[in-house]
């Protein structure tokens, strides 16, 4: 789906994508918090068996800011299809899809990334993500990256009606889990 559906405005980054998106998802597995520390995977016998060329920190970087609000469009889109397909699998009658929100803390000057509720390091800049999960699937919905200073409950309402819109059918119950921060 991601080599078929995601594609960038620029022809060079659709012939890497593939690539630096598996690096990417690779990282996520075991847990990479920077982009510097990519490089444990350089030696790793698994990566290698996929044929997964690890690049360097610098170039992931540089392809990462080739993400468009558009291109980032095409990745929730893909990453709900890939949902519709697990959930059409399971044959599940009813979900619970669990909404919440986490802080992230940054050092530095990022962009979007502002002084806000940060409960790790008080004062500092933050990005503040709102995430839906498919608790009896464990798997990830959707999500957004907001600003630190952006209140919980902010967006859910638009997140729920996408949610419904793109996977509700006449036989799925879909139960919504929030806390009171969305009340």
């Amino acid at each position: 789906m991601i080599d078929h559906s995601l594609v960038f405005d620029n022809a060079s980054t659709n012939k890497i994508n593939m690539n630096h998106i598996k690096t990417m998802l690779c990282g996520n597995f075991i847990g990479v918090d920077k982009l510097e520390r990519l490089k444990l995977l350089q030696s790793d016998p698994l990566i290698n068996e996929f044929a997964i060329s690890i690049k360097e920190p610098e170039t992931v970087s540089r392809f990462l800011g080739n993400f468009s609000h558009k291109t980032t469009q095409m990745l929730r889109e893909i990453n709900f299809n890939v949902f519709r397909k697990l959930l059409r699998k399971s044959k599940l009658k009813s979900i619970t899809i669990d909404i919440d929100s986490s802080v992230v803390n940054v050092e530095g000057h990022q962009e979007g990334a502002v002084k806000g509720f940060n409960p790790k390091k008080p004062g500092n800049r933050c990005y503040n993500l709102q995430l839906a999960f498919c608790d009896e699937l464990k798997a990830d919905i959707t999500g957004f990256v907001r600003s630190g200073n952006t209140y919980t409950a902010n967006g859910a309402a638009e997140m729920i009606k996408k949610i419904v819109a793109q996977i509700k059918t006449d036989g799925l119950e879909i139960l919504f889990c929030i806390d009171s921060g969305y009340f």
